[in-house]
């Protein structure tokens, strides 16, 4: 089963990939309510070097509250989360699919709130990946 939602961008910095991930996540609805930037904390606690890697904990308050009017444990799987990863010379921008939530909890209810924020997830994706 396929969980992710996955653009390649072209050859940019981190940084710059990081901040049109926000802007075309904002377009949509989403705010960023957490961030988790993997490479510090790994080379922080394991003293581990690895590649560019950040987590953003993307929610949009109106989906989220719909999801959560149908399943209340449907919080373990909120926010969405977003990752910014490099891969060799391109950056990755990966979103967990929201249909893994109906997948998961098989409650047909979250089919309409996973449908909107595919749809969602799907065009802030493509306005990274657009020329």
């Amino acid at each position: 089963m396929s969980y992710d939602r996955t653009v390649r961008l072209a050859a940019t910095d981190f940084d710059t990939a990081v901040a049109a991930v926000r802007r075309a996540l904002a377009d949509q609805g989403f705010g960023v309510l957490t961030e988790i930037d993997v490479t510090a904390t790994l080379k922080a606690k394991l003293d581990h070097d690895m590649e560019e890697y950040l987590i953003l904990g993307a929610c949009n308050p109106p989906l989220a509250h719909r999801a959560l009017e149908a399943d209340r444990s449907i919080g373990l799987l909120l926010p969405c989360n977003v990752v910014v990863r490099r891969d060799g010379d391109h950056m990755l921008v990966q979103a967990l699919d929201p249909g893994t939530m109906v997948t998961l909890t098989g409650l047909d209810a979250l089919g309409p709130v996973a449908e909107e924020a595919t749809a969602r997830l799907d065009a802030a994706l493509a306005a990274l990946s657009a020329p």
